[in-house]
């Protein structure tokens, strides 16, 4: 079994919807990860912050745009009338559901709700095409078997057999559709696995099943020696290791989510970045396979704040690392780089 995963540039137009069906296919088992359709995550961000300032008309309107905005691409994307009342009908229900967060106290745990509308919304949209296009596929509703603990990692053990569970009653099907990004935490609440989480979930749902390979769709051809919205005349990098490309992600490559590597790792399943605009291009395969010896890629993070520390002398050196380092866990906030000196340290965060 493969896990493909589509990112929300992948899926954002009937027409892209219609090319990732066609690389779905129907040939082999699998599971496709879908990503919200491009700018509807945006959106749902930005109606859960009119409900936060009490603003329900600026709300009302923005749902109807992206109702409007659905309703476009479902008369494109379906052939028969069934299919594109069935769609009308599964897009209403959901921004119906947002707008029902209005004129109430709005928290936290109602925007997280919000936020998943868009990936239930696109994948029920892909079921439902490849019903009318006759592939026997079937929903899983990624909150029916992805958690997270209370310390807001993944739970593998519970994904696994749930997943596996789901699975098991459908021997005969060969393609399965779920949701990036969304889960429920430990306390049953729907939760998610923050921005660029869909990589992420398709690389859970690879080690729960003991993929073959996971393959991370996007529109371009694979990890790039240099990032390609700045720099001209970039060229696909066509092997990296997994340590590479994990460094590479958490510095800034913007292709990958830097979570997405670890679990592919540790189940030694490779990683596979695909063009969903250009299916027949190699792309970049990620494996424990090493090639030493040159540098292979360029990368950068913006929003870097660099903070020099110095020691103090009412605390003794052998304490002064550890108290620093400390207060950045307490915080929850990860160090990029440390450099140390004899009287401080310096560190990116």
């Amino acid at each position: 079994m493969k896990v493909l995963k589509f990112g929300g540039t992948s899926v954002g137009s009937a027409q892209r919807m219609k090319n990732v069906a066609s690389i779905i296919g129907s040939s082999e088992r699998k599971i496709v990860v879908l990503s919200a359709m491009s700018g509807t995550t945006n959106a749902l961000v930005c109606i859960a912050g009119c409900f936060y300032r009490k603003a329900p008309d600026e709300a009302n309107k923005m749902i109807s745009e992206q109702e409007q905005k659905y309703a476009k691409e479902i008369e494109v994307l379906y052939r028969t009338d069934l299919y594109k009342e069935r769609a009308l009908q599964l897009v209403t229900e959901h921004f119906n559901h947002v707008w029902s967060f209005s004129g109430k106290p709005f928290t936290v745990f109602d925007e997280k709700v919000i936020l998943v509308q868009g990936e239930l919304i696109s994948t029920g949209m892909m079921d439902l095409y490849l019903q009318e296009q006759g592939i026997a596929s079937v929903l899983l509703p990624a909150l029916n078997f992805m958690r997270i603990t209370a310390d807001g990692e993944p739970d593998p053990v519970y994904i696994r057999e749930k997943l596996v569970a789901l699975l098991d009653q459908h021997p005969d099907t060969s393609v399965f559709i779920t949701q990036g990004f969304i889960c429920r935490n430990a306390y049953g609440d729907i939760d998610n696995l923050q921005r660029g989480g869909s990589d992420y979930s398709a690389s859970l749902i690879g080690a729960a099943v003991d993929a073959e390979e996971i393959q991370i769709w996007t529109d371009i051809d694979g990890m790039h020696n240099n990032d390609p919205r700045v720099v001209n005349h970039t060229s696909p990098v066509r092997q990296l290791n997994f340590e590479e490309a994990a460094k590479l992600a958490h510095f800034g490559a913007k292709i990958l989510h830097p979570c997405c590597i670890r679990p592919a790792k540790e189940s030694n399943i490779p990683v596979r970045l695909l063009n969903s605009f250009e299916p027949f291009a190699p792309g970049t395969l990620i494996s424990n396979t090493a090639e030493k010896g040159r540098i292979k890629a360029v990368a950068a993070k913006d929003d870097i704040t660099y903070i020099k520390i110095k020691s103090i002398n009412q605390l003794p050196s052998h304490k002064f690392l550890s108290h620093v380092f400390d207060t950045f866990a307490f915080y929850k906030t990860a160090v990029d780089m440390v450099t140390t000196s004899d009287i401080g340290v310096s560190v990116t965060i």
